[in-house]
């Protein structure tokens, strides 16, 4: 573990609702599902008083991609140095802690395994209530801790049961409406790859490095987003299923069949056009969700995207323009509680805490596990 891999997450514009109750609940939250080991400490009043995150992207980029295991090995190195780090930030103990947290699935086993397994032993040997996360919910609720606009004001909206959530993360991307903490109903999802994948994909073919998503979304701002014609696909159906996988086989075969060195122009045109397709797939989908009768009935005042695809910046333009049009308020976290992170990992096991969902007995950590089995 070198210190080129720790990001130091700067807590100034993390400020909640009462800094001066001295009797708010702290959590301590341990994130390993995936290519990032992290922890966070953060309290009830949705203040972030330390957040660490161990970044393996140096480790995997060379193979354009997460090798499992090498991830949970880096997470066995790094886990013990992210957790002290964490507390010697806040300037707390392991005493100080209210509550401990940590995500039990759905992720890569073998890196679930070693944050669970930590915060299992804290938890034994204090005695202090332990939280199972299910990762993806640490993304659903994390709008509720912070929350910013598509053009980055932080903190502008406070997120209240229900909402409509677009969440994008990993291999998962799906349409739900949040009832409540570990209320999901599930109003859409992918049919084959995710969106996350697609935008990794594409920018593995185009030789644009690892991970691909930001790089895809950078080059696209310099692009003509009409270059290229991509297909949109379900987008003359009904529902609010989504499909990506057509989208990046068309990208596949255009790139066989024009197997030429590409300037800048024409990587910047390919990655914008394909990016609006993407776009175009999920606002229409979206606008179908918003005219289901589930939604109708539930009366949500809020769009949210989380997950890691919510720092796309056009989708993130998007789906403010679409809230605006149905009368909601657009909201999703800021760009730094996107990715995986330990904060989303404390706050939701703060939420959890508070309505009595801790580990009573053991449990086995979870590869997958999908929300509506909440």
């Amino acid at each position: 573990m070198t210190d080129k891999n720790i990001i130091h997450m700067d807590m100034g514009a993390m400020v909640g609702d009462n800094p001066s109750d001295k009797r708010a609940l702290l959590c301590l939250g341990i994130e390993s599902s995936c290519d990032e080991t992290s922890a966070a400490i953060v309290d009830s009043n949705r203040n972030i008083l330390s957040h660490i995150i161990y970044s393996q992207i140096p480790e995997h980029q060379k193979y354009g991609g997460v090798v499992p295991e090498l991830a949970a090995r880096a997470h066995i190195l790094a886990i013990d140095q992210v957790i002290q780090q964490t507390l010697d930030r806040a300037g707390k103990t392991i005493d100080d802690i209210d509550v401990i947290a940590a995500t039990a699935g759905p992720g890569l086993i073998g890196g679930v395994l070693v944050g669970w397994m930590a915060a299992t032993g804290i938890a034994q040997a204090t005695g202090k209530p332990l939280v199972a996360v299910n990762h993806l919910e640490g993304h659903a609720l994390v709008p509720r801790l912070h929350a910013s606009s598509a053009n980055g004001a932080d903190g502008q909206t406070n997120v209240e049961f229900p909402y409509l959530l677009m969440l994008a993360s990993g291999g998962h991307c799906q349409i739900l409406l949040v009832r409540g903490v570990g209320q999901y109903e599930l109003i859409g999802q992918t049919l084959d790859d995710s969106a996350g994948e697609a935008f990794d994909k594409v920018a593995k073919m185009l030789g644009l490095g690892y991970p691909g998503g930001p790089i895809v979304d950078k080059c696209a701002q310099s692009g003509n987003p009409k270059a290229f014609a991509f297909p949109r696909p379900l987008c003359d159906k009904p529902g609010c299923d989504f499909s990506f996988s057509g989208i990046k086989t068309a990208a596949r075969t255009f790139l066989d069949k024009n197997n030429t060195p590409h300037d800048d122009a024409f990587i910047n045109d390919f990655c914008a056009s394909f990016q609006a397709s993407v776009v175009d797939c999920i606002t229409n989908r979206l606008n179908n969700a918003m005219n289901d009768e589930r939604i109708k009935n539930a009366l949500p005042k809020t769009l949210v995207v989380a997950g890691g695809v919510a720092k796309n910046s056009a989708i993130r333009s998007a789906l403010e323009k679409l809230a605006h049009k149905h009368n909601m308020t657009f909201a999703a976290p800021p760009m730094n509680l996107c990715t995986d992170n330990g904060a989303m990992i404390a706050w939701a096991g703060i939420e959890n805490y508070r309505i009595g969902r801790v580990v009573k007995s053991p449990i086995a950590p979870r590869p997958r596990w999908p929300l509506t089995e909440m």
